[in-house]
């Protein structure tokens, strides 16, 4: 009697275990990025956060998506993309927010369906002379202002048209394995350089002002709980590999912290008025 209370026991305690660490893997994705959004709408100040971060996750998330139609992996993995992608969003409508506000003189709108400088002046001349009215806009795919557009609309536009042509093309190849399996690795390894766009800003900046720290912290823990939880779960061979090389280029980030320690606390008392 004593081995079948226990063992139900054991069986409880398991489950709430393994419930834990899914509710873990789904919300401790998006942790890391509450202190980053707490000290840009505190400080008012957005550029030392790259939004090509979100970009790198924005992608990652959807592959990963896409790749759950073709080889089920486990559910709390498919919700936490789902849940990052609608926090990149909310991150990005900050940012773009208050930029926005920190303009001393107004720019020149930039717009996923913007036309380029060019095509927009051909096109004036163009319609003066036959009388008819312009086309609409036309996607301004210069690479100098790619993600870097001036309204929240844009990025939501950007991600859609990738969604629509990635789940065509998901669907057409779907009974293709290699196809498939290209898509997990895509998925995985795309997140696994999250890092990449902001140790390409800290080098640029020569200073890690403007990126929150907790935020690289919480990053790091995470990505080790999640490599574990990877190669616990038998998770495809895709996401531990990658997990590893994620949790390369966060300590990368944190290296990266003490080296520019003396010009982050530079940039910080300039903006203080110190």
């Amino acid at each position: 009697m004593d081995w079948i209370i226990s063992d139900e026991l054991g069986l409880t305690v398991g489950h709430l275990v393994g419930w834990g660490a899914a509710g873990a893997m789904i919300i401790g994705g998006v942790a890391p990025y509450i202190p980053q959004y707490r000290q840009i709408k505190k400080t008012q100040d957005a550029e030392g956060f790259s939004l090509y971060v979100c970009l790198t996750l924005l992608i990652a998330n959807t592959l990963r998506i896409l790749f759950w139609f073709g080889k089920r992996y486990e559910l709390p993995l498919l919700i936490q993309s789902i849940v990052m992608n609608i926090t990149m969003f909310v991150m990005i409508h900050l940012c773009v927010t208050v930029r926005k506000k920190n303009q001393i003189i107004r720019a020149r709108e930039r717009i996923f369906t913007a036309q380029p400088d060019e095509t927009a002046r051909w096109l004036d001349q163009r319609s003066s002379i036959t009388g008819r009215e312009k086309p609409h806009r036309f996607y301004d795919l210069d690479r100098k202002y790619f993600w870097a557009w001036t309204d929240f609309q844009s990025y939501l536009d950007c991600m859609l048209v990738f969604s629509v042509l990635g789940a065509a093309i998901t669907y057409l190849l779907i009974e293709f394995s290699p196809f498939v399996e290209l898509i997990g690795f895509l998925a995985v390894f795309t997140e696994a350089m999250l890092g990449a766009p902001q140790i390409a800003k800290n080098h640029q900046n020569k200073s890690t002002e403007g990126m929150s720290v907790s935020m690289v912290v919480m990053w790091t823990c995470g990505d080790v709980f999640k490599t574990a939880y990877f190669v616990v779960r038998e998770a495809p061979t895709q996401f531990w590999v990658c997990g590893g090389l994620q949790v390369s280029l966060d300590i990368i980030i944190l290296i990266q912290v003490w080296l520019y320690r003396h010009n982050t606390a530079a940039a910080r008392r300039l903006r203080r008025g110190d």
